[in-house]
């Protein structure tokens, strides 16, 4: 498994600490570390194929981030894909309209015969890649116009592929921030000063409730603007999940 964090705020405000405390969790997620955050309007993306609790690149990328109005974060442990750079989070697509979409996720695909193609052509070997691959051909496709017509495109993508699979994602579009969990306990939030942040595990004490299940839910300047579908695809481990979880000492 992975961690997660994502944050959407109707102002810039510093997360610096949540960050520190997000990523002091590599050493149980030791296989990488990856952070989108923006400055004056542009995205950037950092990672490494390292411990983020032992890295200095780390410490200083985040030591540097300016007060963001949105941002993601991921820790890995490899489960699917080798320990490289290529197969660290986030991920980052752009469709044919110019819009760059960039996507983390925690969980492994067991049922998705139509990621498949795109083992040939993705940078890394993550399943999580060929999600963001697929997500941006659904896009091309659907053409959505409006954000209401780009969140269906995204729910109805969801909702597809989380049969069978374990699909905690968080998805960044430049305007809204998809958030989905089916599986229980494994996502939370908290809502504070007219911002949302979401995260694997609690990042201090404050009052996180657990994240809705099953359903696809975007939020834009700390507000959520629309809520998907409500499936039933909820991912239960099996005793063979468990074990290599077990094994990997988490």
């Amino acid at each position: 498994m992975c961690e997660l964090m994502g944050f959407s705020s109707r102002r810039e405000t510093d997360i610096r600490e949540y960050l520190k405390e997000f990523f002091s969790h590599g050493i149980q997620h030791p296989h990488g570390w990856g952070l989108m955050s923006e400055e004056c309007g542009k995205r950037e993306i950092f990672k490494e194929a390292v411990c983020s609790a032992k890295s200095l690149k780390n410490s200083e990328t985040v030591n540097k981030v300016p007060p963001q109005s949105n941002a993601l974060a991921h820790i890995r442990l490899a489960t699917v894909g080798s320990v490289k750079i290529e197969n660290c989070h986030p991920y980052s697509q752009t469709d044919n309209s110019g819009r760059c979409w960039t996507l983390i996720h925690n969980g492994t695909i067991y049922s998705g015969k139509q990621l498949m193609k795109y083992l040939h052509t993705q940078i890394g070997d993550t399943d999580s890649e060929r999600i963001s691959l697929a997500l941006a051909d659904e896009i091309n496709a659907c053409q959505p116009s409006t954000a209401q017509q780009r969140f269906d495109a995204v729910n109805n993508f969801v909702v597809s592929l989380s049969k069978r699979n374990k699909l905690n994602l968080m998805i960044y579009d430049g305007e809204l921030l998809y958030v989905h969990q089916n599986m229980r306990d494994t996502l939370y939030y908290k809502s504070e000063n007219g911002s949302m942040i979401f995260s694997t595990k609690p990042l201090d004490n404050g009052c996180w409730k657990p994240y809705p299940l099953t359903q696809l839910c975007a939020f834009h300047a700390g507000e959520k603007v629309f809520e998907g579908t409500k499936h039933e695809h909820i991912f239960v481990p099996t005793l063979e999940y468990i074990t290599s979880m077990d094994a990997m000492n988490i």
